[in-house]
């Protein structure tokens, strides 16, 4: 631990006269006079990974997060709101109320932040639910402000700052505090999207580059099986495959969800609003979208239908960390253009954190504290539950205030399935989509045929293996079918913190659950080989946000699956002019009478396959589908598609509250 200066011994002696606590002197500022935090260090902030202390200069950001007053009384609050039979269900506070009672008092956070800006360190920003503040500093400046050394980390193939020791705050502030992030782990929080790319999905795997023409020719279908292709040798009996969906059009998936002819009745989303949260903010959105719309013969954005609360750019952040403002355009297209999409008549808010980390809790604060919408799509994930407790009890906090509020928070589950890729070969599903105070999205491999309906549905987890030229000339594959290669899947899997939520007891099975709540609830289509066409103009330079000329590309991940149920929700609410707020509860007692009201998603037998050629490659692949790491598609609930696929006839019971 450092030792103590001159002057934060004499900071800490102000505070704790100003609060009325008497302390012998200064020089009695001890490790004695501290409040700990050992919640707040992170599981791999360990001797084995420490790279050694960071430097002094070094700036980071971090967040201390405030106690509610009654935790309590806001878990009972949010689960009588948002459960089913109960007096109080649907009958949501404003987020004033929800303040008022549950948030910390005034003077409590005015002596946090005064004690942040008695240590010179910067203060980013605040909501006004007073939950958290937002700050900067050096390692050196906060190293002193809360008692311990800042360390770099290896974790997850990247170096990490985290505190060495568990950090602290002067005892005056004891009870006024929850818990300190001082890591750099939520900078790991990522979009879920994933684009059709074996090459870019496995580097190291693939890469038998085809010289002159592929070896395949595999033109990419409009529908499901427009196109089948010969792929040598057979596999289970099979030579003939169908080629890759070029990316569905907004009709054809809504034909898909059977909202087609509910958008010829009028409704379309009109009345609602579905808000959306992603890190910064692409220079070119709402011209993309029309650009986009106009081609695939949609209606366009009209004046104001589109709104956002974004960041300048002058104000964007750790973008190294945190992927760039390129690496989220795609995912804020998908949004965007999914909602638009399947309800053309919804409004949409874009709220932009100013990075990946605290500025996605701000972006989230902006909504819950203004109730500016009702139903909200979060397409990013850290990929991990390996934040510290403090962190992960903060950000619940913040995810009780939306359901006690009646809104309802969808999160993609991920696209790497059971993550352990991610996290030092630990499973674990990835946060906030584990959160039992969330709606998590998981996704689905979608065949839409010429009719725009359904052909066939199953989980979403690929795995390719590569078509190549053996030495006497024949075809054959680079290893061992189904494909040894994963390409990207479904997050979800039991989580290793939270406990099992009520709402699942009985329904997900005991072997999975183990006593833990288990993602994802839903499903919606995420696999990019039978994707989601998007257009938009990509930004070449993150330094001046320039962007290139239009392009079409297919994308996928859950977070086309999330934005495409939340807009789904939209349409619901406006026919039934119901508020769905929270929907686990209800989601699974419907699970409970009425199973069939759920499209269940199941493994395919044969497995389905499709043979996908790269044109910037030449490479030629056929991709198996339904292979998600140890994740499992099987009848009723999965930890691939959760209760299955999101009907309307479903969202109609949900709306209704029908159990």
């Amino acid at each position: 631990m450092r030792a103590w200066t001159r002057r934060t011994v004499a900071v800490i002696a102000a505070v704790a006269t100003a609060a009325g606590i008497g302390i012998a002197g200064a020089g009695a500022a001890s490790a004695a006079d501290r409040q700990t935090f050992s919640g707040s260090v992170p599981s791999w902030a360990t001797s084995a990974n420490d790279e050694g202390a960071a430097a002094d200069d070094a700036t980071e950001e971090a967040e201390i997060y405030l106690p509610l007053r009654d935790p309590k009384g806001a878990e009972r609050l949010a689960s009588t709101v948002s459960t089913p039979g109960v007096t109080t269900f649907r009958h949501g506070v404003t987020a004033q109320q929800w303040i008022a009672r549950f948030s910390p008092t005034q003077a409590d956070f005015d002596a946090v932040l005064d004690y942040l800006k008695s240590q010179d360190l910067t203060i980013t920003a605040y909501p006004q639910s007073r939950l958290y503040i937002i700050f900067r500093g050096t390692a050196e400046q906060l190293g002193d402000a809360f008692g311990t050394a800042l360390h770099s980390y290896s974790y997850s193939g990247r170096s990490l700052l985290a505190p060495s020791s568990a950090p602290s705050v002067p005892a005056a502030l004891a009870g006024k505090v929850a818990g300190i992030g001082l890591d750099q782990s939520k900078l790991l929080t990522r979009p879920t999207d994933v684009a059709q790319d074996p090459d870019a999905a496995a580097p190291q795997a693939f890469g038998k580059k085809v010289a002159t023409t592929p070896l395949i020719t595999t033109p990419c279908s409009t529908y499901a099986g427009e196109h089948v292709v010969t792929v040598p040798p057979a596999y289970r009996g099979q030579t003939s495959y169908p080629t890759y969906v070029c990316g569905y059009t907004p009709a054809q998936v809504r034909g898909a969800y059977g909202l087609q002819t509910l958008n010829q009745k009028g409704i379309t989303g009109a009345g609602q609003t579905v808000a959306l949260i992603d890190a910064y903010a692409s220079p070119t959105i709402e011209q993309d979208v029309n650009t986009w719309a106009t081609d695939a013969g949609e209606p366009t954005l009209r004046p104001g239908q589109y709104r956002q609360i974004v960041p300048a750019p002058s104000q964007f952040s750790d973008q190294a960390l945190c992927q760039e403002p390129s690496g989220w355009q795609t995912e804020q297209t998908i949004d965007v253009e999914a909602v638009h999409g399947i309800a053309p008549a919804a409004n949409i808010l874009y709220v932009g954190g100013y990075n990946c980390g605290g500025g996605l809790d701000l972006a989230l604060s902006k909504i819950l504290d203004g109730k500016l919408a009702n139903i909200v799509s979060n397409s990013y994930g850290d990929g991990t539950e390996a934040l510290p407790a403090d962190v992960l009890t903060g950000e619940q906090n913040l995810y009780l205030q939306a359901a006690a509020e009646g809104i309802g928070l969808y999160f993609s589950s991920g696209d790497d399935g059971d993550d352990a890729d991610l996290n030092d070969g630990v499973i674990q599903p990835s946060f906030p989509a584990s959160s039992p105070w969330v709606t998590a999205v998981g996704g689905t491999s979608v065949g839409i045929d010429q009719s725009n309906r359904i052909s066939f549905e199953t989980g979403w987890g690929d795995t390719a293996d590569q078509i190549v030229k053996n030495d006497d000339g024949s075809l054959g594959y680079l290893g061992p079918l189904p494909g040894p290669r994963f390409l990207g899947g479904a997050g979800g899997g039991t989580s290793t913190v939270f406990a099992q939520p009520s709402y699942q007891r009985g329904i997900v099975p005991g072997s999975l659950a183990r006593g833990k709540r288990v993602a994802p609830d839903v499903a919606a289509l995420a696999d990019p080989y039978t994707g989601f066409q998007i257009g938009y103009r990509p930004i070449v330079d993150d330094t001046t946000l320039e962007t290139g000329d239009f392009v079409d590309e297919t994308w996928g991940g859950t977070s086309l699956a999330s934005p495409i149920v939340a807009a789904q929700v939209a349409l619901v609410q406006q026919q039934t002019r119901a508020t769905i707020g929270f929907a686990n509860p209800t989601l699974y007692a419907i699970d409970r009478v009425l199973p069939s009201a759920y499209r269940d998603v199941v493994p395919q037998n044969p497995p389905r396959a499709l043979a996908y050629t790269s044109a910037t490659s030449g490479n030629s692949y056929l991709i198996t589908l339904d292979r998600d790491t140890t994740l499992t598609t099987q009848r009723r609930y999965d930890d691939v598609t959760g209760l299955g696929g999101i009907s309307f006839t479903l969202l109609g019971l949900l709306a209704q509250g029908r159990h």
